[in-house]
């Protein structure tokens, strides 16, 4: 995969996971600064943070990985990995044992809502502050309906053919997931560079499949289980940053978020979209900035 080294200019860092497959991820920033662990979600991988990284690494440990199936990480068959989420709980569980991480302000967006919360919500000493994007940790409202796009590519062959053989979520999300602003070619290329044949997007598909609706969905339970001790979290300092044109993570999602957490701070930006850090990038970095502490 090629991308941008003006856009994403990161050495390279590789952690074993029990699997024995490869994680990589990015690691800038003094090794004994306050550690901010950043986790992406679907069908973005760490690129997607790559302004925020810049921006803090020169006070902030700026750690950002690649879930398994994306970005610069393996990308293995269903044969020796399960894509569920369970699993991504349990990965982030190695990386933040293997790297000694605490005191962290744990950073997350679309999927990496869910994996970083179930992981979380299995660590909470470890966790001292948390920063929030367009996101859930909690199953689907009962107020929401699943949009029909996402039912197309989790529930019919013609959707994964069309994730999977055209690329059309990674793709369409470069269009579709900013509202205020048009990404540059370059930045688009960019967000799908690691999803460049029909085998580098099986974990694309199976993010989506994985979407826990009921009971009898393999992930429900656990989702479930972290919704219900969401509220821990209310005792530390928490920023949510939310873009109010999510077509899928919309106010029916804020609501539970509000409601769980009501001492966070909420900052909403009327005019964009899921990808609320590529519509709104300068905004987002001050408030993290102030949220930190960091000196203007």
């Amino acid at each position: 995969m090629k991308v941008s080294n003006e856009l994403y200019p990161f050495e390279p860092h590789w952690l074993t996971l029990p699997s024995g497959h490869r994680m990589h991820y990015v690691d800038e920033g003094p090794r004994d600064a306050p550690v901010v662990l950043m986790l992406h979600g679907n069908p973005t991988w760490s690129f997607y943070w790559r302004r925020l990284i810049s921006a803090l690494s020169p006070t902030h440990r700026m750690i950002a990985p690649d879930h398994i199936g994306c970005g610069k990480s393996d990308k293995p068959g269903d044969d020796t990995y399960s894509y569920r989420l369970a699993q991504r709980v349990e990965d982030i569980e190695a990386l933040v044992q293997q790297l000694g991480l605490q005191d962290i302000t744990l950073a997350v967006h679309d999927w990496g809502g869910m994996i970083g919360m179930g992981w979380a919500h299995r660590h909470p000493d470890l966790v001292a502050r948390l920063v929030v994007l367009n996101t859930a940790a909690f199953p689907m409202p009962s107020t929401k309906r699943l949009p029909a796009s996402l039912w197309l590519a989790r529930d019919t062959r013609a959707g994964a053919l069309l994730v999977r053989g055209f690329n059309a979520f990674a793709r369409g999300a470069t269009r579709l997931a900013v509202t205020r602003v048009r990404l540059p070619k370059a930045v688009r290329d960019g967000l799908c560079a690691p999803y460049d044949s029909w085998d580098h997007r099986r974990a694309v598909l199976r993010f989506v499949q994985d979407i826990p609706l009921k009971e009898s969905d393999p992930s429900f339970s656990l989702v479930r289980e972290v919704g219900e001790h969401l509220h821990q979290f209310n005792d530390r300092p928490v920023l949510i940053c939310w873009g109010d044109r999510d077509f899928v993570f919309d106010d029916h999602f804020l609501r539970v978020w509000k409601s769980a957490l009501p001492n966070a701070e909420f900052h909403q930006f009327p005019d964009c979209g899921h990808y609320v850090l590529e519509d709104a990038p300068a905004e987002i970095e001050q408030l993290v900035r102030r949220f930190l502490g960091v000196a203007e």
